[in-house]
């Protein structure tokens, strides 16, 4: 009887360490996330994407001729893709009433910058420790034509990271945006920036990776 009676609480023990451990993979700082595992740093091209996959806001920057033609950040929610069909291109739902969207449509000039810490794998490390990843995607924030079939994937993978977006006010007119990177800075452990195209960024396999999508 003894021990029935350890392997039931060892069972029992073993089933709450599961289900924690599940609830961590599902949820952080509670949003839905794809995965915890990470990919090589040394693999440039897929640590990116997997930064950009993982992620659900940034600090979007665009040049504002109300200050002179002085930067102005403002953090904005983002997706690059449905689960199974990440882009690699943030795309932002936004509406001239807000400062980014009316900037962007004066001067296209903008960076996305994005974090590792917020996913929630970078422990107790600082956020400007190197280990701790961060990505700045500069190039132009373009209004996307609300009739393409690239608005209509836009809105899927926005809507699906952001269900509340759905019901925001129609009389605001938000719209779809799109960042068309130009350069890519990133930052994903010691030894400075980390060599990586547009071109190898963009036309990197999300299937590559170790979690699936």
């Amino acid at each position: 009887m003894k021990m029935k009676s350890l392997i039931f609480k060892a069972t029992l023990l073993i089933s709450y360490l599961m289900l924690m451990v599940l609830q961590l993979q599902s949820s952080v700082d509670g949003r839905a996330v794809l995965s915890l595992s990470k990919p090589d740093p040394n693999d440039a091209a897929a640590y990116a994407r997997w930064l950009v996959s993982q992620n659900s806001w940034g600090v979007l920057n665009t040049l504002s001729a109300d200050l002179g033609g002085a930067p102005f950040g403002n953090v904005v929610s983002f997706s690059d893709g449905i689960p199974g069909k990440s882009a690699g291109i943030p795309y932002f739902y936004l509406t001239t009433l807000d400062p980014t969207a009316a900037n962007a449509l004066k001067d296209q000039r903008s960076s996305f910058t994005i974090s590792e810490y917020p996913i929630g794998t970078c422990g107790e490390t600082d956020p400007e420790n190197p280990t701790c990843a961060k990505i700045t995607l500069t190039g132009k924030l373009k209004l996307v034509d609300a009739d393409s079939e690239e608005a209509g994937f836009a809105r899927s993978a926005l809507f699906a990271k952001h269900p509340e977006m759905k019901g925001w006010p129609e009389s605001h007119h938000f719209q779809v945006f799109k960042l068309e990177i130009k350069d890519i800075f990133l930052i994903n452990w010691f030894g400075g920036p980390k060599p990586l195209t547009v071109k190898q960024y963009l036309h990197w396999k999300m299937n590559k990776l170790a979690f699936s999508l």
